[in-house]
């Protein structure tokens, strides 16, 4: 009989805008939990992804990028982030070596001073040169004494083995936090709406997918099909426009995709339904933003 004793933590992943946060977060779990999109501030809400064996349990976090709001949304968006410093057994300081905006000084303060365990992860680090990296590590071990500041590349996989490793040896002794059979916290409503907010960001541009909500109206699994209704709620009637399309074949080329990702991420057959609605302003009304999920802080 193993003499080992269980651990298990939350590990938070915290970084800037398109830090690769979702990318780490989804070859951590080994599933595809947070959608990714090239375009920045794509995470809007703290997901967790639940990873077990039998002598651990790592409930990791991911979380929206670290920016100055400027609407409610965005306000309630630096929430999860500020909860996800409360509550934190190991943080995960995700750095893109290719941005040239600084770290949150506020926030790399009060991780630096939390007493809590972290690592600095130095992210595509295929992008650029050794040297130019040698440098980049030097200068966060003397921002971050005491801390181990490992060069990733996320993407690739490249030295995310190496990362577990050290989150489990980093993880304080405890019993599971959840059931050993469970993935994550959030439900399959709330993955479905995720994938069709993909699909909304990588057809369309500008300002449409920040614009953008998906709200699932229906979800009715059937013996032979899951039955879908969702509306992307848009704040003004040109976007509903843009999003609708010409003759609809823009959102029918979103709802086409989307059932194509809801379908493997069920394992069932769907029928999709997608309908718009322009809710305006809803990014600044604290009560749609509470329907919507987002909690202010």
């Amino acid at each position: 009989m193993s003499t080992t004793k269980h651990k298990a933590g939350f590990v938070n992943i915290i970084g800037n805008p398109n830090a690769g946060k979702s990318t780490l977060m989804n070859a951590l779990v080994g599933e595809k939990l947070s959608i990714i999109t090239p375009k920045a501030q794509t995470t809007r809400h703290r997901i967790m992804g639940i990873v077990n064996s039998d002598d651990f349990q790592i409930v990791y976090s991911d979380t929206p990028g670290i920016l100055k709001p400027n609407y409610k949304l965005q306000e309630n968006m630096m929430g999860f982030v500020k909860s996800s410093l409360s509550d934190a057994d190991v943080f995960l300081l995700m750095i893109d070596v290719t941005d040239r905006e600084p770290f949150n000084e506020e926030i790399l303060m009060n991780v630096k001073n939390s007493g809590i365990a972290k690592l600095v992860l130095l992210n595509k680090c295929d992008l650029i040169k050794q040297d130019k990296m040698l440098e980049l590590v030097a200068e966060w071990r003397r921002k971050m004494p005491n801390t181990e500041v490992l060069p990733i590349a996320a993407l690739h996989k490249l030295n995310v083995h190496l990362v577990i490793d050290k989150v489990v040896k980093l993880l304080p002794e405890c019993p599971p936090y959840f059931d050993k059979e469970e993935l994550t916290d959030k439900t399959q409503r709330f993955f479905v709406s995720e994938i069709i907010r993909e699909k909304i960001f990588f057809n369309y541009h500008k300002e449409i997918p920040y614009s953008a909500e998906v709200l699932i109206d229906e979800f009715k699994e059937e013996e032979r099909i899951t039955k879908i209704r969702a509306t992307i709620i848009v704040e003004r009637d040109t976007q509903k426009g843009i999003i609708i399309g010409h003759k609809g074949e823009s959102i029918k080329k979103v709802g086409i995709e989307s059932r194509k990702d809801i379908e493997n991420f069920l394992d069932a057959r769907v029928f999709l339904e997608l309908f718009v609605k322009v809710d305006k302003d809803w990014r600044n009304n604290e009560n749609r933003l509470k329907q919507f999920g987002y909690k202010a802080s």
